[in-house]
């Protein structure tokens, strides 16, 4: 098996680290900045005796090394700065990554690409009109990581053990995420019998903030423990075929009766990409707020032709 992943700073690196101590696959580590990429994917190299894992490593900025994966990674992009949304990284990003995935298209053209580089939902747009790839086969992860961070964040709270949480968040990755609360649990218990109304908004709004907050404690860059786990995840689901059902930002076809745009929704992923989009039964309040996402999201692309 084999991974390219393409951008070599802290989030990229870290997920090249988790996959290869997992002796999940090879690791192609690409960025412009080549000796970056090589100097990581050297010191990854030396971790391999103390943590037994066969897997290898390969760090450069030739785009050719990343043939025949069957997943690219795509990190690349600028971070988040303290005081800037997702939004503000639109038009910085958008350029990088339609570059990028032009030349995942020409080198890797049957590979699987999972969108990492924010705004998440645009940029996995981006991905997936500028390769033409089949929608199958371009994967957002951000439900991934919304949800663990919902999880966190109601375990905390409520002094709770993380892995009796299970949670959804649908809708953008972003201020404008989506909780639906008729599928959190705690313990298989209900989170509006354990919570009351007022302490829901409390972590509603801690999670939504999650991202602006390590932004804003860092100083300098961002997340990239979480998201990382969070591309790992999803990572493995492809190459170990789980089928998992898991909360990605796929292509939209009619499915919740919208069209043409890249939102978090659940899904199955495995071997081929995504195998499975799952419609679940939505609130009018929830209908209202996905559609709102979907026609933000619409209007932001208005002007770009891919």
């Amino acid at each position: 098996m084999k991974v390219s992943i393409i951008g070599a700073g802290n989030v990229g690196s870290m997920l090249a680290a988790r996959i290869l101590e997992k002796d999940l696959a090879d690791v192609i580590l690409v960025d412009i900045i080549g000796n970056l990429a090589r100097a990581k994917a050297l010191d990854l190299k030396h971790s391999a005796s103390i943590l037994g894992f066969q897997s290898t490593c390969a760090g450069t900025d030739d785009y050719n090394l990343i043939d025949d994966s069957n997943v690219v990674v795509i990190t690349a992009g600028l971070a988040r700065k303290p005081g800037m949304s997702r939004e503000d990284l639109f038009q910085k990003n958008l350029s990088i990554v339609k570059e990028v995935s032009l030349k995942v298209k020409k080198i890797a053209p049957e590979t699987i690409v999972v969108v990492v580089t924010n705004p998440l939902d645009a940029m996995t747009y981006a991905v997936l009109k500028t390769t033409g790839f089949k929608r199958e086969k371009v994967i957002g992860m951000a439900g991934v990581l919304d949800c663990s961070r919902f999880s966190a964040n109601i375990a905390e709270k409520f002094n709770l053990p993380v892995r009796s949480i299970e949670c959804l968040i649908i809708g953008m990755h972003s201020d404008a995420m989506i909780p639906i609360l008729s599928h959190t649990r705690a313990s298989q218990t209900n989170i509006k019998q354990i919570a009351s109304p007022e302490q829901l908004k409390e972590v509603i709004d801690k999670t939504k903030g999650a991202g602006k907050e390590i932004v804003s404690l860092l100083g300098s860059g961002s997340a990239y423990f979480a998201p990382s786990a969070g591309a790992f995840f999803i990572v493995k689901s492809i190459l170990k075929n789980s089928k998992r059902t898991l909360v990605a930002s796929v292509y939209l076809e009619g499915e919740y009766d919208i069209n043409d745009v890249c939102l978090g929704v659940p899904v199955k992923i495995g071997a081929e990409g995504i195998s499975q989009i799952i419609e679940i039964r939505l609130s009018r309040e929830e209908k209202k707020a996905l559609k709102e996402s979907a026609s933000s999201l619409k209007q932001k692309f208005s002007k770009f032709s891919f």
